[in-house]
């Protein structure tokens, strides 16, 4: 390598100083792909840690009396755990699914605001760094530092200084928020470029199900983000100005935190599982090698999704003394919103019916995302039932559901999506043999972990203790709970493995390796800097598959 005055660089220098260079490259990007990796990336590391977290929850609960962790750092850990997974895991990762992707898909050359979407990402991960300052300068005892101890869900009165002293909370609120306006920004983007980049030809119409799930997703984001934020907001002031908005005893409600907080997280169950569904959208026909069942009526189901996830908050405030009317109506909103997840379920299964399936990796993960999720939304309509629900609220029947659905639901389709675009991105395949390896270890563990927790709640076991006594029947339950997070442990191990190695010897991966039909597969695998050396046209909605079989009629839309 040559310097600037012309000499040429030892070998070592050169390796440092091309190491730097592209360290600036990245850090200085505003190329949509490459932002799309740092979110998938850091959501990843970010996924690692809360999975450290809850495995050091579990070894604490495998026994009863077990001191393993006391009750301080127990609660520290179970607040830092739940707000990572659904703040710095989920959100981030699908936000570079869409990053990367939704310019490929709709035939544009980067987002509308390249700059603003840089400086979202930068926002995400100084908001998740900040979260976790609060281990080191949170104001703990003798000067040491400590996180927040509220739960992910921030609960007033445990949010007041009188019982959260000292700024780890702090740290909980302006991480969230400053991660929020990021999140903010790139939901903006997100719709601008779907609404005004898309290439000729494709009309609302021909978007591929992917494009149209996330341009629902960037509308909630940006709808129910805001009550959150104006919620920390008002929890500053309590905190610093005496407020008293959610201090009862000066006339403030403590409920009315559970409305603000529920009223953003709602949605964003859905803002977290719609990019998921998403996913499934896009691996199911292809790996069924037919068109997607029902085309318009999923479209009609997303919409309707966004819009019912608006009015279900309260399903979660049932024990809080509502009244009957209201409790009503939310039960009545919570089972409505089942409908159109159902009808996706079937179309989903209707796409399978009759087509030629492959059991590839993306494939069997979208499978297992159908089973796991089925048993979700059935125990999500259980808990829709007042009576039900006020005898297992707070019990670990509720922790088993939604982990039913962030991790069936989520994260088997994050990982559906990784095997699916990883290619793409990389021009490497996944190893299929780690892969299996990965699959069915993970699976196994997931459902000796959280399976068993039904019926830990349905035995009574509550939510949220760091102990418990022998003899109530949970002892071997949870012990058996316990152990599925060794096998998950090394279910995720094997995937890193294989991510490693396919990165430095996998198997080329071409253009196209799985035959698909989006334009994202017409470009190089990985992509270049300009998406597209021509903006494509496009006359159906299957534009790729169009191009290569032009004369069977037999798969097109139109």
């Amino acid at each position: 390598m040559t310097a600037i005055d012309g000499s040429v660089l030892p070998a070592e220098a050169a390796a440092r100083t091309s190491f730097w260079i592209r360290a600036h490259e990245w850090a200085t990007t505003v190329d949509h792909k490459r932002l799309g990796l740092l979110y998938i990336s850091s959501g990843l590391v970010f996924f690692l840690i809360a999975g450290l977290e809850a495995s050091a929850i579990r070894a604490q609960l495998a026994f009863a009396n077990n001191d393993l962790i006391g009750p301080n750092t127990f609660n520290r850990l179970m607040t830092v755990h739940g707000t990572t997974m659904v703040f710095f895991v989920g959100m981030p990762i699908f936000f570079g699914f869409g990053n990367y992707l939704i310019p490929l898909m709709i035939g544009a050359r980067d987002l509308a605001f390249p700059r603003l979407n840089a400086f979202g990402y930068w926002l995400f991960l100084f908001g998740g760094l900040l979260f976790y300052f609060s281990w080191i300068g949170g104001d703990g005892l003798y000067g040491t530092g400590t996180a927040p101890d509220v739960g992910w869900f921030a609960y007033s009165p445990l949010t007041s200084p009188a019982f959260s002293p000292g700024n780890s909370t702090d740290y909980w609120i302006l991480g969230i928020m400053v991660a929020g306006f990021g999140s903010t920004a790139t939901a903006l983007n997100f719709v601008a470029t779907i609404l005004c980049m898309r290439c000729p030809g494709m009309t609302l119409g021909k978007m591929p199900l992917f494009v149209w799930m996330m341009l629902v997703n960037g509308f909630l984001v940006l709808v129910a983000l805001t009550p959150l934020t104006a919620a920390q907001v008002m929890l500053l002031f309590d905190r610093f100005l005496d407020s008293h908005f959610f201090d009862t005893q000066a006339g403030g409600s403590a409920v009315l935190w559970q409305h603000f907080f529920w009223v953003f997280g709602h949605p964003e169950v859905y803002i977290l599982i719609l990019p998921a569904f998403a996913v499934a959208s896009e691996v199911t026909p292809v790996f069924s090698r037919k068109p997607i069942f029902g085309y318009e009526i999923m479209v009609a189901a997303t919409t309707g999704i966004g819009f019912i996830s608006l009015g279900v908050w309260a399903h979660h405030m049932f024990t809080v003394g509502l009244s009957g009317p209201v409790n009503t109506f939310f039960t009545a909103s919570t089972m409505a919103i089942a409908v159109p997840t159902g009808i996706k379920i079937f179309n989903w299964l209707g796409t399978m019916w009759g087509g030629r399936i492959r059991l590839r990796m993306p494939m069997l993960w979208v499978c297992a995302f159908l089973f796991e999720f089925v048993i979700a939304g059935l125990t999500g309509v259980m808990l829709a039932v007042v009576p039900f629900d006020w005898q297992l609220s707070d019990s670990y029947f509720v922790v088993a559901h939604f982990h039913f659905v962030l991790i069936g639901g989520l994260l088997y389709n994050i990982f559906a999506g990784i095997y699916y675009w990883f290619p793409k991105a990389t021009g490497k395949m996944l190893s299929e043999r780690l892969g299996r390896w990965h699959f069915w270890v993970f699976v196994a563990g997931f459902n000796v972990t959280f399976g068993t927790m039904h019926f830990q709640g349905l035995l009574g076991m509550p939510r949220r203790i760091y102990t418990y006594d022998p003899g109530r029947g949970w002892d071997l339950l949870n012990l058996i709970t316990s152990l599925g997070v060794i096998l998950q442990a090394i279910g995720i191990l094997f995937f890193l493995v294989n991510v490693l190695w396919s990165l430095r010897r996998g198997e080329d991966a071409g253009q196209d390796p799985w035959d698909a039909w989006t334009l994202e597969w017409s470009t190089t695998s990985p992509p270049p800097a300009y998406n597209f050396e021509k903006i494509p046209v496009v006359q159906s909605r299957r534009p790729l598959w169009d191009l290569k079989h032009p004369n069977d009629p037999d798969w097109r839309y139109e």
